[in-house]
């Protein structure tokens, strides 16, 4: 397993992380989606044969938030 962290914009409420963390745990791979209000980020453990971070970014997109390098 492996953890990466993604900077998020566009959230405001928990509902918006409710979202993120339903879209992330539903690919395949994923094992768990912490998302952080506060911190404006997402950090999520993965297996790396089965998924990529593009994976994570095009769902937090495709979800309506903006990704912060």
């Amino acid at each position: 397993m492996k953890t990466t962290t993604i900077n998020i914009s566009g959230m405001t409420c928990m509902g918006c992380t409710n979202s993120i963390r339903i879209v992330l745990e539903r690919i395949n791979g994923v094992s768990v989606a912490d998302i952080s209000l506060e911190k404006n980020q997402a950090k999520i453990q993965y297996d790396p044969e089965k998924t990529t971070i593009n994976k994570f970014e095009e769902a937090i997109i495709k979800a309506g938030f903006e990704i912060n390098t």
